[in-house]
This record gives structure tokens, C-alpha cells and sequence, in this order.
């Protein structure tokens, strides 16, 4: 499975290329296509960025819902009509669309955010404030995380 672990923050040059974080890179060298797939983010200001697995396993959720249904609708239009593939460059950056920078308003630099099997990509400042609310309303809500057992315990 694929994942997506820290934060990088990187600089976005004069042509309007970043560099997408080697670690990132190295967990999507296995799919067949070279590079990342972003649209809006319909939650955040911000940019959601997987690999082509995730957006056929996202397809194929979709196709669950009732073909034709407004939630069916809606989904594919929020997800697969804006979405865009960016293929690497020879030393692994990516060309964020002018659209998708507006959206997150994203300027000289970006931040990458693991989330495990997707990542984001934000304004540094707007998601350290994101991350410190979030921050805030685990330890206020005292949250915790139950394990799935793993694959093979699952099994048996």
C-alpha cells in the first residue's frame, strides 16, 4: 500500500515547478504512471494529491452509488472532472495548475502533508493553522484510534 508520511515544505520556482518530496515519489514508483493526480480540495483550502491506484479505487467507489443519483453526479464532477494529471519532470517536480494554486492560494512555496494513503498540498501558514485546530479538538474531544488487525490476523 502506498503511504504518505511528514511534512515537506518546498520552494516553487519562476516556471511554476515544485519539487514533490522524494519520499512521496518513491512511494508511487511502483504505479504505472509517472507523477501525482491533484484537484481541489472540497473540504480545505487546499490541494488533494494521490497516485492513479487511489483514483481507481475512488472510481470505483463511486460507481457503487446509483448510477445517474445526485450524489453519483456530484462526486464525479467534484472528484474526476477537475482532477489533473501531473507527470515528473526529469528531477521529480510537477507544474501546480494556476487554478489549483488560486484555490489553495498558494504562492512561492508549498507544503506537503502526508495523510497516509494521499497527501495535500497547502499554504505553509494556512495549515499550521489547520494542524493546530486539529491539534486542539483531539486532545479536547480525547480521541483515539482502535487498530485494525493486520491483513493476515484478520484471516483467521
Amino acid at each position: 500500500m502506498t503511504l504518505f508520511l511528514s511534512t515537506f515544505i518546498n520552494k516553487i520556482d519562476k516556471k511554476g515547478r515544485i519539487s514533490v518530496p522524494s519520499t512521496f515519489r518513491a512511494a508511487l514508483a511502483k504505479e504505472g504512471f509517472q507523477g501525482i493526480v491533484v484537484f481541489r480540495s472540497y473540504k480545505h483550502v487546499a490541494i488533494e494529491a494521490c497516485g492513479m491506484e487511489r483514483m481507481q479505487r475512488l472510481s470505483a467507489s463511486v460507481d457503487d452509488l446509483d448510477f445517474f443519483s445526485d450524489k453519483q453526479d456530484d462526486l464525479t464532477a467534484t472528484i474526476f472532472s477537475d482532477s489533473q494529471q501531473l507527470p515528473f519532470d526529469s528531477e521529480g517536480r510537477v507544474v501546480l495548475p494556476k487554478v489549483l494554486m488560486d484555490h489553495a492560494k498558494i504562492t512561492d512555496s508549498a507544503a506537503f502533508i502526508g495523510r497516509g494513503a494521499t497527501f495535500q498540498i497547502w499554504h505553509p501558514d494556512t495549515f499550521e493553522r489547520h494542524q493546530q485546530q486539529a491539534r486542539n479538538r483531539v486532545i479536547e474531544q480525547q480521541m483515539t484510534i482502535r487498530l485494525r488487525p493486520e491483513l493476515e490476523e484478520a484471516g483467521k
